[in-house]
């Protein structure tokens, strides 16, 4: 099909826009006489002065992600009349979480809430947003080419609940200097923990430290996940609510046997809980392999003064590998929006989950897209001459299959079980038993599990 130059594309996105909006679209009132603007306070946003339908946006990106979030939401302002999407950073996701715990069912509630995904069943069972399923449904909205990997965290029951945003997974990142150093090849990252080992064995008598798992539990969820366990019963909470733990049977205690064993053999570096403290030890040189986000690949290979390579997340021997568990947030839809609003907030998730706009945000931040097709954009083949790591995790991502395991837990407790698992993480740095340290934090998840019933 011959391609729309950017202009004629853009006018008919305008054309199309104005005459989905122009029967819902209340425009602002002005005397010739008066330089006073009426507004409309609405849920989710207001009629803005210039007569463009506002939408709020509660997000939680900082820094140079923020930057990213701007630049694709003024894109979509500029391409058409009828919608102005609001940006309101709300700080990290658990303060938006209780912004939006006094805000959620009132007029000061934000039409687009960014949340993570650990806050998934939260926000499902709160009331207080409506599935996107119902627009892609009534509008019989094609999502043939979303990545099933990244969109069935956030479905239930076949029901799409939001739309997947900035989506990541953990990787390998390694210091392929020091790996040559080491007489390692560096092309050849460890696949198995047997490999991890003997890696981590032979970078620390270089004075290289080994490996690093910053204390968060994402990390022990996904190296459950990839070998295809389970973190909670009723499959991970997909099939009713869980009432257990399990990640402390045979998939978890193997985690927790390589850290243990690591600790002891002095080839595992203790950083903590910062990520920003193991990514400078990374740098530093201090240690030579990290577990990291796949979001962090291109910060790491800019600031990094040897050569970094990428790889799949190890498993134990003799496991298959099932792949990895979709992290990051996606985007939710308020309940009992005004028309307009909601078409206003529609519109928006449908331009940011463009192939464009996603290749886009892609090569600005490091998060997949959720629709592959956006890796075909020239930005994207451009971008990844560049940073080869960055392929790694899509690869990785691709060939994740399909499982409750891989689909990740869903609870209503989640951050709470978190602090559990990082507690049970850190005492491994005591000496404590794997096998206690799990059970520990499992019994803590079981008895806030009941308390959440």
């Amino acid at each position: 099909m011959e391609r729309l130059n950017k202009g004629e594309n853009v006018a008919m996105k305008k054309a199309a826009l104005s005459i989905l909006l122009a029967a819902t679209v209340l425009g602002a009132c002005a005397s010739e006489s008066s330089k006073e603007v009426k507004t409309e306070q609405k849920k989710g946003g207001e009629s803005a002065p210039d007569g463009k339908v506002e939408v709020d946006f509660w997000h939680s990106m900082n820094g140079e992600l923020e930057k990213a979030l701007v630049k694709l939401t003024e894109q979509f302002n500029e391409s058409q009349d009828d919608v102005h999407v609001k940006l309101m950073y709300q700080g990290e996701y658990e303060d938006a979480l209780t912004k939006l715990n006094t805000a959620a069912g009132t007029a000061e509630a934000p039409a687009l809430m960014q949340t993570y995904e650990i806050g998934t069943k939260y926000m499902i069972d709160s009331g207080h947003f409506q599935p996107i399923q119902d627009l892609i449904d009534k509008e019989e909205y094609d999502t043939s080419n979303w990545e099933e990997a990244i969109t069935k965290y956030y479905s239930l029951d076949g029901v799409q609940y939001s739309m997947p945003f900035n989506s990541s997974t953990p990787v390998l990142i390694y210091n392929k200097d020091a790996f040559k150093e080491a007489g390692l090849d560096p092309e050849k990252a460890p696949e198995t923990y047997s490999e991890l080992k003997e890696a981590a064995a032979a970078l620390a008598d270089k004075e290289y430290g080994g490996f690093s798992i910053v204390n968060y539990g994402w990390f022990i969820e996904q190296m459950i996940a990839v070998q295809g366990g389970l973190f909670i019963n009723e499959d991970n909470g997909r099939a009713g609510a869980a009432t257990e733990a399990v990640f402390n049977g045979d998939e978890g205690l193997r985690v927790f046997q390589l850290m243990s064993e690591m600790i002891q053999d002095e080839t595992m570096v203790n950083v903590g809980d910062d990520w920003d403290s193991m990514r400078a030890v990374f740098q530093a040189g201090k240690t030579a392999m990290i577990l990291d986000s796949s979001a962090g690949v291109r910060g790491l290979t800019d600031q990094a003064t040897f050569d970094v390579g990428v790889a799949y997340l190890p498993v134990p021997d003799d496991v298959e590998r099932q792949g990895v568990i979709i992290g990051g947030a996606s985007l939710w839809m308020s309940e009992g929006l005004e028309e307009d609003v909601q078409t206003g907030a529609w519109e928006f998730m449908k331009y940011v989950s463009s192939p464009e706009a996603q290749a886009q945000w892609h090569v600005d931040t490091g998060y997949f897209a959720i629709d592959p097709r956006a890796y075909d954009e020239e930005i994207v083949k451009e971008e990844w001459e560049k940073y080869p790591g960055l392929k790694v995790t899509v690869d990785q991502l691709s060939e994740t299959k399909p499982s409750p395991a891989t689909q990740g837990a869903i609870m209503p407790v989640f951050p709470e079980t978190r602090e559990h698992v990082v507690r049970a993480m850190q005492s491994l740095y005591q000496g404590t038993d794997p096998q206690e340290a799990l059970d520990q934090a499992a019994e803590a998840t079981n008895q806030a599990l009941q308390r959440g019933q």
